[in-house]
């Protein structure tokens, strides 16, 4: 038996083997845990894309989620009206806060919708079949919905129309729970403004967020039938597009980002006109505009009342006009224009005897019918004196000039009173504006007038006076022009002016010349019949911020929505809309560095500007006589 035990006792060489194997897979097994654990410990110590964008708690509750610091909150929408303008979400999407909106669409096959509509439509027949049985009025709603339900069918049918169900949630983001509940309040009232009704979630907010996260689930699950019509009004991408092959670029859309370029004459006429308040930028637009116009080949004229446009003028190698009382720059205002083509010279004349009697209104105030009779002879015969009558050649008269007219009405039957009036023109204070002949060169691509120095009650002639004499250039020769009028509001003061804006407005698209005009007393403007005109007739504007006290106005006269007066009372400086015939979008006027330096109105940056242009020139002027000792030979 002894033996028997030992020789069972024994392990055969298989069972050495199998037990050498178990053990160094045993061991190796500890080895791999044991590297495992290594580079878990190791993977613990690096930073992962989860760790970057993961919040550092959430905490979820029944109506909101607290993410880190932030309180989210999901609304939904359950309800719509009947009638539903394009756009209506625009309001919503354009509010100043960060919202996350998902929309989501689940097609529903024709034939379902058409069988449920067929039935609706059995019921609702019923209906009123018997309450008009019984005597019943007749129920409205019924018929409405009776009418809208046929409708629908025929569009399905057609296949003009789709059915969906439509899912729209919006995300709210505040950083306090305050601030959440008024922001929810202000969404739930905009919604419900426009008859859209919308619930914020409850139980479900860890749902909704998750719903508007950009991964493309909705485990809301909350829809509305709607039909194609109504979902696309919801659209979102509402602003609109300013961009085209040609032009300058304005300014930078504000909704998306995009440039706004276009050329102005592309449009039915290349009038523009700007308003806004005092410190707007309104000013500074414009000339950007006219530095970019001027590298497209354009000819610019500018009427500059407060001396803005002199170190643009000078950086490009403009004209600088100065009108004053001493100033050695002079414009008479009986010139002629060079005909240009086949025109009659009479009705040359005739035109510029209309102009003058405007001109004679502003001067010596009201007339009576029997002095406008007086005036009118006494100017054509002041132009006769001259030997221009409508058989002369315009080309080699020469005009007359105040001296002459004063003294054909001293010596007219009724004229000697008007004669006198008129003294303080050609022999008193005022003889050195407008009793000269023309002195001044336009043969320049920029050409400023400044009337700065030109005393508040001489103004409103001077400025008459230089637009009569750039009309009349831009009616002897054919170009590309614009003609900007800064501070506008100084013609509208007195009829026969504004009338006289009015009038050039009207006639400069034939001469291919746009006429902008700006403004910061839009009251004084708008409440001109020929203000109201002249905006009607300018195919471009643009609208900067404006006053509390006229934007009631502005927004009656440029049909603006609550959200684009909203806009226009809190943009900041260079913010604003831009209209351009039909279409229109929220702007921001950018420039570049060396534009910004060329055209700034800031006086801070006008002083930097000098200082920097002082420290150069006494740079240049130590430079020189360094360089003089430089060049002279050296003493053997």
């Amino acid at each position: 038996m002894v033996k028997l035990t030992q020789l069972f006792s024994k392990k055969t060489p298989a069972a050495e083997n199998a037990t050498s194997v178990n053990v160094n897979i045993q061991k190796k097994t500890q080895e791999e845990k044991i590297v495992l654990e290594e580079e878990k410990v190791y993977r613990e110590g690096l930073i992962s894309i989860k760790d970057l964008i993961a919040p550092a708690s959430m905490e979820i509750k029944p109506t909101h989620i607290r993410l880190g610091t932030k309180f989210i909150r999901t609304l939904f929408v359950f309800g719509y009206p009947r009638y539903i303008s394009v756009g209506w979400f625009a309001p919503i999407i354009n509010l100043s806060t960060p919202l996350d909106i998902s929309m989501f669409f689940y097609p529903v096959r024709s034939d379902i919708i058409l069988k449920q509509l067929r039935n609706k439509v059995g019921n609702l027949e019923a209906q009123i079949i018997s309450d008009r049985e019984k005597g019943a009025p007749r129920d409205p709603i019924r018929e409405t919905a009776l009418r809208d339900i046929e409708r629908l069918r025929d569009e399905l049918t057609q296949g003009t129309e789709h059915f969906f169900q439509f899912g729209l949630y919006v995300t709210i983001y505040a950083e306090t729970k305050e601030k959440l509940d008024v922001l929810t309040g202000d969404i739930e009232a905009l919604f419900g403004s426009r008859l859209v009704y919308s619930r914020k979630v409850l139980y479900q907010a860890e749902q909704g967020f998750n719903s508007t996260m950009p991964i493309g689930n909705d485990e809301l699950m909350i829809s509305f039938n709607m039909n194609s019509s109504p979902i696309a009004s919801s659209f979102p991408f509402v602003s609109s597009e300013l961009s085209s092959d040609n032009g300058i670029l304005y300014g930078i859309n504000s909704h998306n980002n995009s440039l706004i370029l276009f050329d102005r004459f592309s449009l039915q006429n290349a009038n523009t006109c700007v308003f806004a308040t005092s410190g707007a930028g309104k000013s500074y637009a414009i000339k950007l505009e006219v530095l970019r116009s001027l590298m497209m080949g354009t000819d610019v004229i500018v009427i500059d009342p407060e001396r803005e446009y002199k170190h643009l003028s000078d950086a490009v190698g403009g004209t600088y006009i100065n009108i004053s009382l001493s100033s050695k720059s002079k414009i008479n205002p009986f010139d002629l224009p060079r005909p240009v083509g086949e025109v009659n010279t009479g009705d040359v004349i005739r035109s510029a005897v209309i102009t003058l009697k405007g001109l004679m209104r502003l001067m010596l105030g009201d007339l009576t019918p029997q002095e406008d009779s007086i005036i009118d002879r006494a100017l054509l015969e002041t132009y006769a004196k001259k030997d221009i009558t409508p058989d002369s050649d315009l080309s080699k008269v020469e005009p007359p000039i105040m001296q002459d007219f004063q003294e054909v009405l001293g010596g007219m039957e009724g004229g000697a009173d008007l004669g006198e009036r008129l003294k303080k023109y050609t022999e008193g204070t005022f003889a050195g504006l407008f009793n000269s002949p023309t002195n001044v060169d336009m043969k320049n691509q920029l050409v400023v007038f400044s009337v700065r120095d030109l005393e508040d009650e001489l103004r409103p002639f001077g400025i008459y006076t230089v637009i009569t004499y750039i009309w009349n250039v831009v009616r002897s020769e054919l170009k590309k022009r614009i003609m900007v009028i800064d501070e506008a509001w100084w013609l509208m003061q007195r009829e026969d002016s504004a009338k006289f804006i009015y009038a050039l407005i009207k006639r400069c698209r034939k001469y291919y010349l746009g006429v902008t005009t700006i403004t910061q007393d839009v009251n004084d403007f708008l409440l001109s019949p020929y203000g109201q005109a002249i905006v009607n007739n300018s195919a471009m504007q643009m609208l900067l911020r404006q006053s509390p006290s006229s934007i009631d106005l502005v927004q009656k006269t440029f049909h603006l929505t609550d959200g684009e007066k909203y806009v226009l009372l809190e943009s900041g400086l260079g913010h604003g809309i831009f209209f351009a015939g039909d279409k229109h979008a929220a702007i921001y006027v950018e420039a570049s560095y060396y534009e910004d330096q060329l055209i700034t109105s800031d006086p801070r940056q006008l002083l930097e500007i000098e200082s920097a242009k002082r420290e150069f020139e006494e740079s240049l002027e130590q430079q020189q006589p360094e360089q003089e000792l430089e060049q002279q030979p050296a003493a053997e």
